[in-house]
């Protein structure tokens, strides 16, 4: 009973201190069923196969073909889904998780996909014709009206159409377009004093010939110079706009064309602006030249334009009901498609029998979960209508376990932090449920305040209470999804910053005044407080003699040295909490230890470990303790021995030098002949007790330094000669005596193990020498670096106070309606900067700080994070991952 109670303690509490127990397996399938049992493993997610093919290439594969028609599909999918997104039409999420089917509904999927791809295709193509036919019949349209307002500007004038040609060619408007060029000369050019006798001639001028076409409207100025240039000036070119924009049939967007006409004379002109049309992919279209036939042309192109509308509207009705269709079912088709492609590429792993009718393959699984995964395969097996039941075996390796930490949506973040720094290595001590708590309370060392503690709060506490409805809301946004990530580490951080700020009694730089002040103001005068904007609290006659129930006194928040006492205050705290954590992470490496059964590191490391840490640096503390407790402030009733009063009280941080350094504090005044009335010593037999305490701690250093490595060669040494007399007693066993030839060999074979005995104890002696160096000086270097916690709550608190100060302050001080509204614009202004600055900017700076205070200095003194991460096959890890990338794609 007692030995079941303690396995299950051993699994239970093992999961949650340290990653899972793994054992590899190897699995018998029957072809006909590994099918259905790698889906039923893929729903289950606890089983991570290995590569049993590592030299195939993948196209060389069993299963390459099923492969490819799943790339397939998918491809159709992808583009059904492009389609659809471009109409705009919603995609049905049922949050449905569809079983994988079966490879036979594999032709039935197929099927369905290829039929709506062709059916897409063809409709798009159709309505690409008829989009293309229905833009050239606009642009003709348009050429036919705008050439129609030019000619009839030019009947106006009472000529016809030869006659308004000519005339324009040479008139004054007409005769020259400024360009940027300058000005071009179209046409014949006659001298100002023989014009009017030329424009006598008019009949007598040839009729000139023209084109109409649509050019891009960025194109016309580069259309312009080109027919200048290549004709020498001897074509008329006449554009207007089109208002309306136009749809591109190709691509979908809106363009912005413009109509020209172009007069020439002679064929060569002719086949050289067409190039030049041709070259600016202008689009020309057949004018006519009598009024009449225009307006024919036109009544002719509207009533085609009508027709294209009807049967283009039909065309994209008929395509929106296929993405309508397709739009409801496409989430669930991504799904089973990308289930079928996972099961065929994992059974791709694994290898065939000699029979050709069995797959063998290869996998981790953790021990608790063996039952499990066997329902699994017997459901598989079911499923699949095979007789024969699947093998799973339990295989001895030496190959190192991948590290598999069960967590939730709790612990999810957490251990994704410890994650960042290193993926834990098999069985080892697991720090996320330490820092479970430990990593929220050393940010609110740092954060300590009420106000800015409780906006962390809410926002987390939103987060986590609209969990479900934010989680459905899936975006791609990345800081989002960072913050909702770690909504529960928010929320702790905010709780327990909302705890510190009440010790510290700071709720946006202000106190709150909860007991009622324990200072008195005595000896002063109501015209010396008022003359006195601010006072320094001297305990010798203001302090009544109470402590404050809860936190500081509010009275602090007046007073003069209020950073003076909160100084040394936090500062202390910093070290005793810094010091308290490295103690504990050097008892966690215990248990390591304990569970590897490593004796000698017990002996050698953590024992000298523990030892120079408490011996020295704990000592420290304990002297803060002792300071606290015996030395009060000067007080004439409760406190009148001078020798226990502050004045008295003898520095911690200079009695830890002396200590060190072996120096005795001075014990008489500057002139040397009066004794002080002053104790230098906090208890009695200090100064011999803290020379032991040094000289154990100095002694740890070479216990460190050279234990392991000694033990280790003495161990060695016994093996070694164990193996010498094993031979020498084998080769009295089979030639009856040793002969020279047998004592060689021998003797060679031990030379060569001890040579590479002496390699291996080098590199033993430079780690341990390393690992030496690195533990004394971090221990003084890391003590120092939990001043931190001091710094960043210093940092913080005046930053708030200054905030107050400089901007909200102001507000309150003025009074009537422009007072209302110059506080109403500083309040807005103060609370922008208090999130922006004191809630997330300083919020990530200590959040930084405390992660390096986790990964540096606590982790470093048990955890080596030299492990890899168990994968499982697992469908949810796909489909989320799939689902990313699709996401990042668009």
């Amino acid at each position: 009973m007692s030995a079941a109670l303690e396995s299950v303690l051993e699994a239970t509490m093992g999961s949650l201190f340290r990653s899972e127990e793994m054992t590899l397996c190897q699995l018998f399938l029957q072809s006909e069923a590994a099918y259905a049992c790698v889906s039923e493993l893929g729903e289950l997610g606890l089983v991570q196969f290995r590569d049993l093919n590592p030299d195939v290439n993948a196209f060389q594969r069993k299963f390459v073909n099923e492969v490819r028609r799943c790339d397939e599909m998918e491809r159709k999918l992808r583009y059904l889904e492009k389609e659809i997104k471009k109409d705009g039409i919603p995609m049905l999420d049922t949050g449905e998780n569809p079983e994988a089917p079966q490879p036979r509904e594999m032709i039935d999927l197929e099927a369905t996909f290829e039929k709506l791809e062709n059916e897409l295709r063809e409709v798009n193509q159709n309505a690409e014709a008829l989009k293309r036919n229905f833009l050239e019949l606009t642009e003709l349209k348009h050429i036919l009206r705008k050439t129609q307002v030019f000619f009839d500007e030019q009947e106006h004038a009472g000529l016809n159409s030869t006659e308004s040609m000519t005339r324009a060619l040479i008139s004054d408007d007409n005769i020259a377009r400024q360009t940027a060029l300058g000005p071009v000369q179209l046409g014949y050019v006659q001298p100002a004093n023989r014009r009017a006798k030329y424009l006598s001639c008019v009949p007598c001028v040839r009729v000139y010939s023209f084109v109409a076409g649509v050019i891009l409207r960025e194109r016309i100025p580069a259309f312009e110079r080109m027919l200048w240039r290549a004709c020498r000036g001897n074509v008329f070119l006449r554009q207007a706009e089109i208002e309306t924009p136009l749809e591109d049939p190709s691509t979908g967007d809106q363009v912005f064309k413009s109509v020209f006409i172009i007069f020439f004379q002679g064929d060569q002109l002719k086949t050289r602006v067409k190039k030049i049309c041709e070259g600016f992919r202008a689009t020309l279209y057949p004018c006519p030249e009598a009024p009449a036939d225009r307006r024919e042309m036109a009544m002719g192109v509207m009533t085609r334009i009508e027709d294209l509308n009807t049967v283009l509207g039909q065309t994209q009705d008929h395509r929106h009901r296929v993405l309508v269709a397709a739009a409801k079912n496409i989430k669930n088709w991504f799904i089973k498609v990308r289930k079928i492609k996972a099961i065929y590429h994992t059974l791709n792993l694994f290898n065939l029998d000699v029979t050709q009718k069995c797959l063998i393959a290869e996998c981790w699984v953790p021990v608790l979960d063996i039952e499990t995964i066997q329902q699994a395969l017997r459901r598989g097996t079911e499923r699949s209508g095979s007789s024969v039941p699947p093998i799973l075996n339990r295989m001895e390796t030496f190959e190192d376990p991948p590290t598999y930490n069960r967590t939730n949506k709790f612990t999810k973040g957490f251990q994704a932090l410890i994650d960042a720094y290193g993926v834990a290595s098999y069985r080892e001590m697991n720090p996320a449920p330490y820092t479970i708590i430990t990593f929220p309370f050393l940010f609110a060392v740092m954060f300590g305040d009420l106000g800015h503690g409780m906006l962390m709060f809410a926002f987390a506490a939103w987060m986590v209470l609209k969990e479900k409805p934010l989680a459905a809301q899936k975006t791609d946004n990345e800081i989002w999804n960072i913050f909702f990530g770690g909504r529960y580490i928010i929320f702790l951080m905010g709780l327990f910053s909302m705890y510190t700020g009440l010790i510290y009694n700071d709720v946006f730089s202000k106190s709150l005044n909860l007991f009622g002040s324990h200072w008195e103001i005595r000896n002063l005068t109501s015209k010396d407080v008022l003359d006195n904007g601010v006072l320094p609290i001297n305990p010798t006659w203001d302090y009544v003699g109470h402590p404050y129930p809860f936190g500081m006194d509010p009275i602090w928040q007046l007073a003069e040295n209020k950073i003076i006492f909160l100084n040394s205050y936090k500062m202390k705290i910093s070290i005793i909490f810094g010091i308290i954590h490295m103690l504990f992470g050097v008892v966690v490496g215990l248990f390591n230890h304990l569970y590897f059964k490593r004796r000698l590191n017990i002996i050698c490391e953590f024992i000298p470990q523990i030892l120079f840490l408490i011996f020295l640096f704990f000592y420290m503390t304990i002297l803060m303790f002792i300071k606290w407790i015996k030395y009060a402030a000067p007080h004439p009733i409760n406190n009148p021995d001078v020798t226990t009063s502050s004045f008295c009280a003898p520095s911690v941080l200079i009695t830890f030098i002396n200590m060190v350094l072996f120096k005795s504090p001075e014990e008489k005044d500057t002139e040397g002949t009066k004794k002080n009335p002053c104790d230098p010593w906090m208890y009695g037999g200090q100064n011999g007790l803290q020379m032991l305490l040094v000289l154990v701690a100095l002694l740890c250093i070479p216990w460190m330094l050279f234990a392991k490595p000694f033990m280790m060669m003495q161990e060695r040494k016994k093996k070694h000669m164990q193996v010498r007399c094993k031979i020498l007693n084998t080769h009295n066993t089979e030639n009856g005596d040793l002969d020279g030839s047998g004592a060689v060999q021998a003797q060679g074979q031990v030379q060569g193990g001890h040579k590479e005995e002496e390699e291996d104890m080098a590199e033993v002696m430079i780690h341990q020498g390393i690992h030496t160096i690195e533990y004394v000086l971090g221990s003084v270097s890391h003590t120092a670096s939990y001043l931190r916690l001091w710094a960043l709550s210093l940092a913080h608190a005046q930053l708030s106070e200054v905030l107050w100060n400089m901007v909200l302050r102001n507000g309150l001080t003025q009074g009537g309606g422009l007072g209302g509204i110059i506080l109403w614009a500083l309040f807005a202004f103060w609370a922008t900067m208090t999130v922006a600055i004191l809630v997330l900017m300083e919020g990530l700076s200590a959040f930084l700080h405390t992660l390096r205070l986790h990964w540096v200095e606590f982790q470093s003194k048990f955890y080596l994070g030299q492990g890899y991460s168990f994968t499982p096959f697992s469908f949810e890890i796909l489909l989320e991952t799939a689902q990313a990338t699709s996401e990042a794609a668009d």
